[in-house]
């Protein structure tokens, strides 16, 4: 879904997250291996949300989640296997759903061993080697340095995800560094195949970084980037983006994210793409959490989003949301959500005449178990 168009209750042992959280800083790299542990898990999001456009086919256009109008369905499950030791670590997670379905379709298939038959079922299969105190090295599939939202759905703020989510990667192939700075600053540095491809449509490697600092406590800092040459001419594309996440006022959390990219064109010059959004979430209570978010995507030269429109990709989006957490769980929780979203042409498919409008309402509810 991207090329066209972290985590469960428990921490992936492979998110970008401080080494220090995931093993002691002083540990030395000598331990021998005894304390190696596994651990398994499971989650499961099922959803039923209505498009008011009505889209014949029922498939809804610009999102992977949800990605099916007026049908009972499951947006995504998996199971997990995690190793977390002194020097070693690791997680194979296999999952399936319409998330799954609608992110892994633009998936190169080049020869006859390639493409999303077997790799869309692969949401992470990792292994990672400790190198030094500071220092580690992981090799495999992975979820993606690049963004402030989770393919994971529980782990976002909002249910829906935002256009800008949905238009950078959330799952990488090649190998990762990351590196504890100091308590407050983590480095993520990768070589992947491209932008979101496990199989390689290409003969280039891209490279990407990404540095999370935390001020303090309750506020942490961002900055991403791509650089790699994309599809089968070889444009080089460069993208950055910084964002933030906080809870310093008690009860709410902001995030707030700007991504700026460019990309060479076909016959010279360079066209570029920008998205920008804000989200909120109060939590009244333990077991309530409201949540909004607006956000505008402009990609004029359709390089990230094709409408087949002359006036290309400009719109903006808006959303409320209700989650409520039974008992205060963190292993259940119902989620409802209203979205509206606006374009300055009629690129959203529609069942009535003309069959496009320039305007999308849906509303979906979710309940999701984390095992």
């Amino acid at each position: 879904m991207k090329n066209m168009i972290v985590s469960m209750a428990c921490a992936s042992l492979l998110a970008a997250a401080p080494a220090s959280s995931q093993t002691s800083r002083t540990d030395s790299v000598s331990t021998p291996d005894t304390a190696v542990s596994v651990s398994y898990g499971a989650f499961v999001d099922s959803y039923y949300a209505y498009d008011f456009n009505r889209p014949a086919n029922l498939d809804r256009s610009y999102t992977t989640q949800a990605a099916r109008h007026n049908e009972f369905n499951v947006n995504l499950a998996f199971v997990e296997a995690k190793v977390s030791g002194p020097r070693v670590r690791g997680r194979l997670a296999l999952q399936a759903g319409t998330s799954v379905q609608s992110n892994y379709s633009g998936e190169p298939t080049v020869g006859s061993v390639s493409g999303p038959s077997l790799s869309r079922f692969i949401q992470e299969a990792v292994a990672g080697f400790r190198i030094t105190p500071d220092l580690w090295v992981d090799g495999g599939i992975f979820l993606s340095h690049i963004g402030m939202e989770s393919f994971i759905s529980r782990d976002n703020l909002t249910y829906t995800r935002s256009l800008s989510a949905e238009y950078t990667p959330y799952y990488e192939s090649g190998a990762r560094l990351t590196w504890q700075a100091n308590p407050k600053l983590t480095g993520t540095f990768v070589v992947v195949n491209g932008w979101q491809n496990i199989s390689e449509n290409n003969n280039d490697k891209a490279v990407g970084a990404r540095l999370d600092l935390s001020t303090s406590p309750a506020t942490t800092f961002s900055f991403y980037d791509f650089l790699g040459k994309e599809n089968s001419t070889q444009n080089l594309r460069i993208f950055n983006g910084v964002g933030v996440k906080t809870t310093a006022i008690p009860g709410l959390t902001l995030q707030g994210n700007v991504d700026y990219g460019l990309q060479d064109k076909d016959g010279g010059g360079r066209s570029n793409w920008y998205s920008a959004g804000v989200i909120g979430k109060i939590q009244p209570s333990p077991t309530i959490g409201m949540s909004g978010r607006v956000e505008t995507f402009h990609d004029p030269d359709q390089v990230i989003i094709v409408t087949g429109t002359d006036a290309g990709f400009k719109g903006t989006t808006a959303s409320l949301g209700l989650d409520v957490q039974p008992l205060g769980s963190t292993r259940a929780m119902w989620r409802n959500e209203v979205r509206g979203s606006w374009a300055s042409a009629s690129v959203f498919p529609e069942r009535d005449a003309p069959g496009f409008s320039q305007h999308n309402y849906v509303v979906v509810t979710s309940l999701a178990v984390t095992f």
